[in-house]
């Protein structure tokens, strides 16, 4: 498939590069990543980024989304990267082009494109896109090469996941090679201001333990409002602040939405991917998300969670 992607890319004049909706790092990264390495590579080509607003990762050069007519699809060669629903996908009109191929690290959900690269031994999206350029042959400039580092920073935790491999740190190494200011994306990333600090401590104070040691914070709409932040900084930017208490093994924090309940779970030794499938999201084995009809189906989450910690069957 690697090779048929390629061929794809060959022979294409028109590239649309897609991913999920409210980018992370390494969706941003991939995106980014990939239209700098082909523009690089293929001047002649017509290549484009479509998707919702970068947000915090805006810091990216070309994080700018293009606003395109549906006509640019015709004949066109389309790519999803970093998700594996349909559901998830930024702007829906993929389906739109003449080839698709998707580039992915999660666990297979559903057939998404014509052609599929996908490889879940690799620790982010970035690190997949960075490993398939390379062996294109294909040059990587210092663009590319901070955009790519971003989400290969991101989604192994800044090299402490146990996703991360040997060949995570030789994909570092190539990026790194490539002339940028690898403090200058640490500090865009995980450098915050006083306020933001203390925001994060009253989350730590929120957190609850169900009788099997699952930590949970949940956060209704009147308290994401209080705060002035987003639903999803808060769903996926305070997930973690859980992650490294000792005893505590799986851990989710539910945050109120205006489409439901954002659900993001995260586990040391345990699948809780099977939880997230189950309640329509996705991801990994041990990192996984999903958006919940309410409280009830948050509550039903909670104690499957309680219930798979309670057997004892981890991986």
């Amino acid at each position: 498939m690697i090779s048929k992607a390629f061929d794809a890319i060959k022979n294409h004049d028109v590239i649309v590069i897609h991913r999920h909706s409210n980018p992370d790092g390494d969706a941003m990264g991939s995106q980014i990543g990939l239209k700098h390495v082909l523009e690089t590579n293929f001047p002649d080509k017509k290549v484009y980024a479509v998707g919702d607003d970068a947000r915090r990762f805006a810091f990216m050069d070309g994080s700018q989304m293009d606003e395109i007519d549906d006509s640019v699809y015709d004949g066109a060669l389309a790519i999803v990267l970093d998700t594996s629903a349909k559901s998830l996908i930024s702007d829906a009109r993929y389906t739109l082009a003449e080839t698709t191929i998707r580039i992915d690290h999660h666990i297979f959900v559903e057939d998404i494109a014509d052609i599929d690269v996908d490889d879940t031994t690799f620790e982010s999206c970035c690190g997949l896109v960075t490993y398939l350029v390379r062996e294109w042959g294909l040059e990587v400039d210092s663009y590319a090469a901070k955009a790519l580092f971003t989400g290969l920073v991101t989604d192994s935790g800044r090299f402490r996941y146990d996703s991360t491999t040997p060949r995570t740190f030789d994909l570092a190494s190539f990026l790194l090679s490539k002339g940028f200011d690898a403090t200058s994306i640490y500090n865009q990333l995980y450098v915050d201001s006083y306020e933001n600090v203390k925001k994060r401590a009253e989350f730590v104070l929120a957190i609850k333990f169900t009788q099997s040691n699952v930590a949970y914070i949940y956060t209704d709409s009147a308290r994401v409002s209080e705060l002035g932040m987003e639903a999803q900084a808060i769903s996926r930017g305070m997930v973690n602040v859980m992650g490294e208490i000792r005893g505590v093994d799986v851990w989710v924090n539910f945050t109120e939405c205006e489409n439901g309940v954002l659900c993001e779970i995260r586990s040391k030794n345990y699948d809780i991917n099977q939880i997230a499938v189950a309640h329509g999201g996705g991801g990994h084995l041990k990192a996984s998300g999903a958006t919940l009809k309410d409280t009830a189906e948050a509550m039903q989450v909670l104690d499957e969670l309680n219930e798979l910690v309670t057997k004892g069957e981890k991986i």
